[in-house]
């Protein structure tokens, strides 16, 4: 999507007529279906008014010019992008990062790679602007197949700090950015001149006409799975490449791990983020990087089916170095520090103990469980989403994890919150409005959210037709979809020749649950095309498309106008037993099913009253239904 796309010349034209910001505030509103907010046209208002005078400096005028280019499979939005020739007649797209940062509002992060910013209300840290545009670049290779084809286009890119003064001793300029400087420069407010030297040198050669063609009608690529490169980025070498807040979180870490050598201190990082927002892929990246700078690293969840596929992705040489959240629980085995880094995945799913019905005697000491985790190491990462919880006995929270971290003396690093989409058709609305349905806190209750959504969203009358669907999905792409169900039919083992039974059940539909035995197969080998799975399989998984049955454990009541379960129509006994919250459990349950994929979701309800609430507020959230 591009809110602008036009000739230098007409750009300019319109800034000076002061067009500019109309043309983009009409073009977001058509696209996004609501008005921009004041302060982001004030922005184009000021930056896009410097931006025409570099290029009065630039001497190109019939060139290609985008504004505001959202990023595939995102919400984010590229500045500026121009196209050309460079004078060695190569063709060439430039990224341009907008900033009006001044140098009063800029201070430097103990977080190497990172800067902090005052934005009045709050200081926000985050990536230095050249690492920022990296990650850009980065994603525009990683989705767009025109940057692999012939001839090659180049992809250069930089920052224009309109409001900011030059100098080694200012932050953005401090010499440990050197060498993130020399590759993607940052321009001051002294060197307008100069910017416009630079895209003369990097465009002027040719309009670009041809790239900026080939670029806008480029193919897009499908987006990375997680669970199909980890054993790649674990063995051999960076896979994904991060952006905006990632960046920060990645950088935060790194620079704690390098501490460790010099520091006795614990040192705690919490990291929030939604479904869909990076949270596991910045995990396992960190724990690649460290592992490969030869750091004892330990990676943990909650999730028995995400950890055994880790395992048996990874082979027996690394499984042990994936662990569970209750694995610790053995003092004896496990010392103090223990290890250099634990990193905590889905840590919303910690429980209050590691106890169970199996734990020996000797080791029910009643300690809770995250005193286990901040225990056996020096530094402890924690990923959480504190509405997946989906057990009662899981009582994962940052306030928790803060409480705990303060009893061991840690010092706590609380990061800015993942909100950068990267499932869910890249389409943070998505997620917003399958909250405001599901009334997951207060402040969704408001369902006046008209903003269209990228993500394909479709209700189904069958679930016959649920799986034709999703049938069809892995015949255009093997292994691409899968169909999820509340947990509202018994989960019976296989029989002994192997079979599964055929629990799920409604009408004359029958298909079998994930087969018990081998759970954590369901959501990367080609058996669980014909399976249906739960929760607890699919939570920290991704998919293209997913098929949802919503249960009659939650229904919508048309009088009250409210969400309630319906526990005996649960086979889900450990968390509908003793639960007052079995209501609020349940929202958190299909909020993770309805947020496992990529590009759609299919809906089959087989409570009417449900589905007719859904029908109705997806048209007024803009859902096309």
């Amino acid at each position: 999507m591009r809110l602008y796309e036009d000739a230098v010349k007409a750009f300019k034209e319109d800034v000076s007529q002061n067009k500019i910001a109309d043309k983009i505030s009409n073009r977001y509103q058509d696209y996004y279906k609501k008005k921009a907010s004041p302060s982001e046209v004030r922005s184009w208002v000021n930056s896009l008014n410097f931006m025409k005078n570099v290029f009065d400096y630039s001497s190109i005028e019939e060139n290609k010019v985008i504004i505001e280019y959202e990023l595939p499979y995102s919400e984010k939005r590229i500045d500026v992008l121009v196209f050309g020739k460079d004078t060695d007649g190569n063709e060439n797209v430039v990224v341009i990062e907008l900033k009006q940062w001044s140098n009063e509002n800029v201070e430097d992060s103990e977080h190497e790679g990172n800067v902090k910013v005052d934005y009045g209300k709050a200081k926000i840290e985050l990536p230095h602007p050249s690492l920022q545009v990296e990650g850009y670049c980065w994603h525009l290779k990683d989705f767009l197949t025109v940057f692999e084809e012939k001839p090659k286009i180049l992809l250069s890119a930089c920052v224009y700090c309109h409001n900011y003064n030059q100098g080694e001793n200012e932050v953005l300029y401090f010499p440990k950015f050197k060498k993130d400087l020399d590759k993607y420069p940052i321009f001051s407010k002294q060197e307008m001149k100069d910017f416009g030297e630079y895209l003369k040198t990097k465009l002027s050669s040719d309009p670009g006409l041809e790239v900026f063609g080939r670029f806008k009608h480029s193919i897009l690529r499908p987006s990375k799975k997680l669970m199909e490169h980890t054993g790649e980025m674990i063995n051999e070498q960076k896979v994904f490449n991060l952006i905006d807040e990632q960046i920060t979180s990645y950088n935060a870490i790194m620079h704690q791990a390098k501490k460790l050598a010099q520091s006795n201190k614990k040192s705690v990082i919490i990291i929030k983020g939604g479904p869909g927002t990076g949270k596991s892929v910045i995990a396992l990246e960190v724990m690649a990087e460290l592992l490969r700078k030869q750091m004892n690293v330990i990676h943990a969840t909650g999730s028995s089916a995400f950890t055994n596929t880790l395992r048996q992705i990874l082979g027996s040489r690394c499984a042990n170095q994936f662990k569970f959240f209750n694995s610790f629980i053995d003092k004896s085995k496990f010392k103090e520090n223990e290890f250099d880094v634990l990193i905590c995945d889905e840590a919303h799913r910690i429980r209050k103990t590691s106890e169970s019905m199996y734990t020996p005697a000797n080791l029910r000491t009643g300690e809770p469980q995250i005193n286990e985790l901040l225990r056996v190491a020096k530094l402890v990462i924690f990923f959480i989403d504190e509405h997946q919880n989906v057990r009662p006995t899981e009582t994962g929270n940052i306030d928790l994890i803060k409480k705990a971290a303060e009893e061991f003396n840690a010092k706590i690093y609380e990061m800015p919150e993942l909100k950068t989409q990267f499932r869910c058709g890249g389409s943070g609305n998505y997620l917003e409005k399958v909250e405001k349905m599901l009334r997951i806190s207060e402040e969704s209750a408001d369902l006046e959210l008209d903003e269209e959504t990228k993500m394909e969203f479709k209700i189904v009358d069958s679930p016959h037709e649920l799986k034709r669907l999703i049938d069809e999905k892995n015949r255009e792409k093997r292994n691409c979809a899968r169909l999820v169900a509340g947990f509202c039919w018994p989960w019976t083992k296989p029989n002994r020749d192997g079979s599964l039974i055929n629990d799920v059940k409604i009408g004359d539909f029958e298909m079998p649950w994930e087969n018990k035995d081998q759970f954590w197969r369901w959501a990367t080998e080609d058996s669980g095309m014909d399976q249906v799975g739960t929760v607890y399989t699919s939570q920290g998984f991704e998919f293209d498309y997913i098929g949802v049955i919503f249960g009659n454990d939650l229904v919508w009541n048309k009088e009250t106008k409210s969400w309630y379960a319906k526990p005996e129509n649960s086979h889900d006994s450990m968390a509908k037993r003793g639960n007052d919250e079995f209501a609020k459990h349940l929202k958190n349950v299909y909020r993770v099913l309805l947020t496992r994929a990529h590009k759609g979701v299919f809906v089959y309800f087989m409570d009417e009253d449900t589905k007719e609430y859904f029908k109705e507020n997806a048209r007024k959230l803009g859902f096309k239904v």
